[in-house]
């Protein structure tokens, strides 16, 4: 059986920012319905991005052990719900079309079935929308679609009482009349200014690092990622911030994703699992940063500093082995290979160290079953995985969340496209909460892994109009926020 879909062509472009402002930007007028938007970027030439809605709410409760689904809730674990749920549904008919569950997989999400510690917080550790709604933006050709399931299409959720026309054709007359309403919003919303404090200042994140060193000298890991946490109490709009941060800070993974009172704000370049309706699998880890550089002489010396680092390249062969290893539970003998070693990929704050890693599912496995094997990823975790989160929830103090966890859709169709929550900030109740880390090692300098919390937490902080409470800012190396 398939799923049956209706879609309509726009005859033009709509840039994806000013449709998800017109469409979603004020929650109340969208009837306070959750929204998701995945973005390949604002200068993206190909891939696609996609606005999405729905009604079906799926959450987990890490401390409780518990899922919920519409709000009813019972014990058990989000992928073992995740699977089932997939089972039960059908597949669309229109190939590729992006219906599914969008939304994240917190960290002690993954960490609890595992069975190794792990810190409890509030909030939503998982939190998914079955999108059965969504506009699709194909940065290739240019070409927008509207697509909706037939039961969304008609029932009555998805129409004006007012005049009767469909979810899909209101969508249609809305994005006629949109350009210009990004650009709209961000003015209309600006960011205050607000204080965040780390969870560990830098003094005792550099303890931390030698906590980190000790372990691994002892033989009980061979790569810790180590993180820290920046919080602040914050009256800015969680859409203005994804905007400002889309502008600076382009990723071919961003999203922002309001689902169960929550708001997830990613610009993250690290894809966690690509996997296709016929079981090819694909990991992209990262591990190695620098900043890039102010001119094109400084910027060109940092790309090479980071492909010649001896460190930087362990690091990163440490986690392309972990997810091989992860990858092969699940896929067919002698099909994961790796495809590219030790990769630069640049961005506008960062060049960061890539390498790919890819199989195929053994038959009678899916999306669910390879994320089940592969969360969390290693490389927010460190090596070996188990050992290394052991040691990595004593040390810090506190849950990582959203942060470190994944994000994205796994879809109807057997497909699952899902990024590391990394570069992300999470909006809950007036708070706002940004993650940032790195990998340690044998090699590491802890002046420098100090200094790459503080690389990578730059943009989402001036995003956010975020400053650092003096006696929690990381002790860096010289450069000034707006350097990196």
């Amino acid at each position: 059986m398939v799923l049956p879909l209706r879609a309509q062509q726009l005859d033009d472009w709509v840039d994806p920012a000013d449709a998800f402002v017109a469409l979603f930007g004020d929650p109340a007028a969208a009837g306070g319905a959750p929204a998701v938007w995945l973005d390949s970027g604002p200068d993206a030439h190909e891939g696609r991005s996609v606005i999405g809605t729905g009604r079906r709410v799926l959450s987990a409760s890490a401390a409780r052990g518990t899922v919920s689904v519409d709000g009813v809730e019972r014990s058990g674990e989000i992928l073992d719900a995740l699977r089932d749920d997939l089972a039960g549904r059908e597949a669309p008919s229109i190939a590729g079309a992006p219906l599914g569950w969008v939304g994240w997989l917190g960290y002690e999400s993954g960490a609890r079935p595992l069975g190794v510690p792990y810190r409890v917080g509030d909030g939503a550790d998982s939190a998914l929308l079955l999108v059965d709604r969504a506009v699709v933006f194909d940065h290739e050709s240019r070409r927008v679609e509207i697509i909706a399931s037939a039961a969304a299409a008609s029932d009555d959720d998805a129409t004006d009482a007012d005049d009767g026309r469909s979810w899909s054709d209101r969508v249609r007359a809305t994005l006629a009349g949109c350009s210009g309403r990004a650009q709209e919003y961000a003015a209309a919303h600006p960011v205050p200014p607000a204080t965040a404090t780390w969870r560990h200042s830098d003094d005792e994140y550099l303890g931390l690092i030698g906590a980190c060193l000790d372990a691994i000298t002892a033989g009980d890991a061979y790569q810790l990622c180590l993180t820290n946490l920046a919080t602040a109490r914050t009256a800015a709009d969680p859409l203005a911030v994804h905007l400002r941060l889309r502008a600076a800070s382009p990723a071919h993974h961003g999203g922002f994703l309001r689902i169960a009172g929550e708001t997830l704000v990613s610009s993250s370049p690290e894809q966690f699992l690509h996997v296709t309706p016929d079981g090819r699998v694909r990991t992209k880890p990262i591990k190695g940063t620098r900043p890039r550089g102010a001119t094109l002489a400084a910027d060109l010396a940092l790309r090479a500093e980071l492909e010649a680092s001896e460190k930087e390249q362990a690091e990163n062969v440490m986690i392309v082995d972990l997810m091989r290893n992860d990858l092969a539970r699940v896929c067919e003998v002698g099909s994961v290979e790796v495809r590219h070693l030790l990769s630069v990929e640049s961005y506008a704050q960062v060049h960061q160290l890539v390498s790919t890693v890819e199989g195929r599912l053994r038959d009678g496995l899916g999306a669910v079953d390879a994320i089940a094997a592969a969360f969390p990823a290693g490389s927010m975790t460190g090596a070996p995985k188990l050992s290394a989160m052991r040691i990595l929830s004593r040390l810090e103090d506190g849950p990582r969340g959203v942060y470190a966890g994944c994000f994205g859709i796994v879809g109807l169709d057997g497909s699952a496209d899902l990024a590391m929550v990394i570069r992300s900030l999470r909006f809950r109740d007036g708070e706002v909460r940004i993650g940032a880390g790195g990998g340690i090692t044998a090699l590491s300098v802890p002046v420098e892994e100090l200094d790459e919390v503080r690389v990578k937490a730059a943009a989402l902080l001036r995003a956010a109009g975020l400053g650092v409470a003096a006696d929690s800012e990381p002790a860096g190396n010289g450069l000034d926020a707006s350097d990196v």
